[in-house]
């Protein structure tokens, strides 16, 4: 069985209440839900993660490696930041699948440019909660070639 870790990362905790143009209306519960049912039908396992804090995901990450076949990390605000989860993704031999609920390239031009992609095995974008399934997906498509 192939074994997922999904990081959520800041203020995915607020979906359904945050910014519901953009997010949807769809909370976080609800799209674990159903990463867990699409997992399940690919005969994975998936463990999810929420943090706010950057270096929490960075220790994820790190960890991750020697216990997850595969991540699906939403960076959200941390994509166009921080060259420490970066690091993180590009130190691991795990694949990593990059997803956002929205599409990054069609926003401001700020957060056209994600830090994470260039080392990611790929990214998933604008198909809301469907990003987190396609990314699923991908995952355990990757962790079948690794």
């Amino acid at each position: 069985m192939v074994k997922i870790l999904v990081i959520h990362g800041p203020n995915l905790n607020l979906l359904g209440k945050r910014e519901t143009d953009i997010y949807g209306k769809t909370d976080l519960q609800t799209i674990n839900g159903k990463i867990s049912k699409r997992a399940e039908s690919l005969k994975a396992s998936v463990e999810f993660h929420q943090s706010n804090h950057e270096g929490d995901i960075v220790e994820m990450i790190g960890k991750a490696a020697k216990k997850f076949d595969a991540i699906v990390i939403n960076p959200a605000a941390y994509t166009h930041t921080s060259v420490a989860i970066r690091d993180a993704v590009s130190a691991v031999d795990t694949p990593v699948i990059e997803v956002h609920l929205s599409n990054i390239y069609a926003r401001e031009e700020f957060r056209q440019k994600s830090l994470i992609s260039p080392v990611a095995k790929g990214t998933i974008c604008g198909f809301g909660t469907d990003s987190y399934l396609l990314g699923i997906e991908a995952a355990v498509s990757m962790a079948g070639k690794k």
